[in-house]
């Protein structure tokens, strides 16, 4: 690799957005870079800027009593504030209103993996106040962009077993063992100080029983029989998985209530390498018997990750028919439809049904195989 870090496409949106009188919000899964991408920006913008962490508790004590003065005090001349893990701190919201509205001059830069916690501590604050962003793990955009089309295509099947984790990518030596601390420790860190959180094992089983069905449409009731708890509690549970960025859910996508189904629900990880370290499954591709799924999951993550630094990303749905015929992935784009078929083996008969192409005759239509799926998530 040219270089250890990965430049990442938000580092550029971030940068245009700076002393506009906004606080800087960065919502992200712990060790996903975000810490890493405002040192690099802040380097290569000779900021020097006064850096908090919020799990630091010395530096959470400084946000008991914040006042003009005690601010003025903290910056000295410096013009950029950065407050790592800022949900860890209880008046964050408060203390950054202050400083937005009494140092316009002077940029806030907020990062926190749990934007259950970071959003409840800055919505009302900071209403007005703030650009939000989400970081994600290494998308396959920007590793090509830093490491070349042949090299990164060369490592597909890595990908999809390890995942892209700056970690992991930075140093694939120590892949199994990195990756097992970020599913049992890293990620689940904020999860567990929740207060919503009363039985860890049942989170952790729930995680589990999520990481076998991903390609599958989740039946809520069923994984409440499985694991013994409410459907509330696994509606609550998967909400929260989201908004830690372990999980995201694709709904279907439903305009014929008489043929299609309404409500149904497919839930992936943001990332496949800690979905199969959940499992602990690390199988290279051409033993896997989950490979579809896998691979399904690993283009509809990436996929998502190239959407969100779009100025108005589409929406994205998955299709299926009370008869069981099914398209793996559609966006909407202005009412414009867009539907996939994600095939791992480039000699698979399988396509876009003829039942989607009879509702949606408009529809634009292709087929992700592995060697054109540059295109798809690039």
């Amino acid at each position: 690799m040219k270089d250890k870090f990965v430049p990442r496409r938000l580092q550029g949106i971030i940068a245009n957005d700076l002393f506009k009188g906004k606080a800087i919000i960065i919502h992200g899964p712990r060790q996903c870079g975000k810490t890493t991408m405002v040192k690099r920006l802040a380097a290569e913008m000779s900021l020097d800027p006064l850096w908090l962490n919020g799990d630091d508790d010395s530096d959470q004590a400084l946000f008991q009593t914040v006042s003009a003065s005690s601010w003025r005090q903290l910056l000295g001349h410096r013009k950029v504030v950065v407050i790592d893990e800022a949900q860890v701190i209880p008046r964050v919201g408060q203390a950054v209103k202050l400083l937005v509205d009494q140092f316009p001059h002077v940029q806030a830069i907020l990062t926190g993996s749990s934007s259950f916690q970071l959003s409840n501590l800055t919505e009302e604050p900071l209403t007005g106040r703030k650009y939000e962003y989400r970081l994600f793990p290494l998308s396959c955009q920007e590793l090509i962009s830093n490491r070349g089309f042949h090299d990164e295509y060369s490592r597909l099947g890595d990908r999809l077993v390890y995942g892209s984790y700056p970690e992991i990518v930075v140093d694939p030596t120590e892949s199994r063992r990195h990756l097992k601390l970020l599913a049992e420790s890293y990620l689940f860190k904020d999860l567990l100080r929740y207060d919503g959180i009363r039985k860890p094992a049942l989170l952790r089983n729930l995680v589990q029983a999520l990481a076998l069905q991903i390609g599958n449409e989740v039946s809520y009731p069923e994984l409440s029989n499985l694991l013994g708890i409410s459907r509330p509690t696994v509606d609550s549970y998967i909400s929260l998985l989201e908004q830690a960025y372990i999980v995201f859910s694709l709904p279907s996508l439903s305009r014929n209530k008489r043929t299609e189904i309404r409500k149904g629900r497919k839930v992936y990880f943001w990332d496949v390498g800690i979905r199969n370290a959940v499992l602990d499954d690390f199988r290279p591709v051409d033993a896997r018997p989950d490979i579809g799924h896998l691979w399904e999951n690993y283009l509809v993550s990436e996929r998502l990750k190239r959407n969100e630094y779009m100025d108005v990303p589409p929406s994205h749905f998955f299709w299926r028919t009370r008869d069981q015929f099914e398209v793996d992935y559609i966006e909407d784009d202005g009412g414009r439809l867009n539907a996939w078929e994600f095939k791992w083996r480039a000699d698979s008969p399988r396509g876009i049904t003829r039942a989607f192409t009879n509702a949606y005759p408009d529809a634009a239509l292709a087929t992700v195989t592995t060697t054109n799926y540059i295109d798809f998530v690039g």
